[in-house]
């Protein structure tokens, strides 16, 4: 491709989500439209000594019933959900890899820390009864790009891959790169991110952050981009999307499109200190520039929704900025499932493809009135027809990115 030729679109053909309130795409989509809560008091292990005690779990996910038997004991919960969450992307795009060059299809994945359920298990092992009780498996089953990997490996997709480690901007971060390798003339890339930190090890260091809510209540513990924000509420889960050449889509006679990832960019927060601003907002605009599109064109926001009311009031300052007071509709789905650290942005992206398809803004579960100068959808969805959504997503550590999606025509 020449310097001066237009890239060709990226367009994404299927998606597979597992989330605290619904497994599969369909089932999820049903219950955000209709506020179908995910959020629980934990139950995968005992949190009546902790401050924070609420979280978004996925119910009736039984391994056994989508995971080979030899996979299960090199595994943990969030790689088998990332696998099975790609299982259903790939049904969904009706994709065969074998039909694609043998270094046809990439996998980027994002990640926050690794598969820490199985890793505190081993370690307990190693602790309590000596290192003969530790698995084989430990050398990799913990490790943060574990789910490229036997994502990769169950699927032999030998492409471009890689994993992203921007906690809850990896989702965008790994679209984003997934654009990168269609561009440079890859196929299809298998993207997105599936997190799973509730167990002690990935449950403390969150309680350590000051970030999290410590309200014992499922129904007003996360109320973001409102008078009740009080913290974040975690959770598991997330989407793995198949991105795609638009041509080469096309050309194999894809099922569907879902939309087009018209524009990405990703910047970090200056040192503490520092007079200049936190970097979503040039995030947003660079994606923005990069689609060749103005916020006037946007027609609904996906926010980040820290919870956290320092970093709602900052996102909220960014969008009235951008857009004006109420001048665009904002929503955050993630209100009925938590905040779930990398596989996070990719379900928002998931969540706004949806949105694009069938012509409905989803709600945002909240107790608490809206920041001024919001126009946050809330109460029921809104039939308002989208085209172009702008999503954004911040991780913890001052990692901002934006991503611009556009229906497909």
């Amino acid at each position: 491709m020449s310097a001066t030729a237009t890239p060709a679109p990226t367009v994404v053909t299927g998606l597979g989500i597992t989330a605290p309130n619904g497994l599969g795409t369909e089932e999820y989509w049903k219950a955000t439209l209709t506020g179908t809560s995910g959020l629980t008091t934990v139950s995968r292990f005992d949190v009546s000594s902790y401050p924070s005690t609420v979280a978004g779990e996925i119910s009736g996910y039984v391994a056994e019933d989508h995971i080979p038997s030899r996979l299960l004991p090199q595994t943990d919960h969030m790689t088998r959900l990332a696998l099975t969450a790609t299982d259903w992307a790939i049904a969904d795009a009706g994709l065969d890899p074998e039909t694609l060059p043998e270094y046809g299809i990439g996998v980027v994945t994002s990640a926050s820390g690794g598969a820490v359920e199985f890793g505190q298990r081993e370690l307990q092992n190693l602790w309590s009864q000596g290192k003969e009780y530790v698995s084989a498996y430990q050398s990799f089953a913990w490790f943060y790009a574990v789910n490229t990997g036997q994502i990769s490996i169950r699927h032999k997709m030998r492409g471009p891959s890689g994993v992203l480690l921007t906690e809850q901007a990896g989702g965008l971060d790994a679209l984003g790169q997934a654009r990168r390798h269609i561009r440079k003339g890859c196929p299809a890339v298998v993207a997105g991110g599936v997190d799973a930190m509730l167990c002690p090890w990935g449950w403390v260091p969150q309680i350590a952050s000051g970030l999290l809510s410590t309200d014992p209540d499922p129904a007003t513990a996360y109320a973001p981009l409102s008078s009740g924000a009080r913290g974040y509420v975690p959770g598991e889960g997330g989407a793995i999307l198949i991105t795609e050449d638009a041509a080469s889509a096309r050309s194999r006679g894809a099922a569907q499109i879902y939309g087009e990832i018209a524009g990405y960019a990703a910047t970090l927060d200056p040192p503490p200190g520092s007079p200049r601003p936190p970097g979503l907002r040039r995030a947003a605009e660079n994606a923005l520039a990069d689609a060749g599109l103005t916020p006037a064109d946007i027609d609904v926001v996906f926010a980040d929704a820290s919870g956290v009311p320092a970093l709602d009031r900052a996102e909220a300052d960014v969008l009235t900025g951008l857009f004006g007071p109420g001048g665009v509709p904002v929503t955050a789905p993630k209100t009925l499932t938590g905040r779930l650290l990398a596989g996070g942005a990719a379900l928002d992206a998931a969540t706004a493809l949806l949105s694009l398809r069938d012509g409905v803004i989803p709600p945002t579960a909240t107790t608490g009135t809206p920041l001024p100068g919001l126009d946050l959808v809330v109460g029921a969805p809104r039939e308002t027809a989208p085209r172009t959504a702008l999503l954004l997503a911040r991780g913890h550590g001052g990692f901002n990115a934006a991503l611009v999606l556009r229906k497909a025509a």
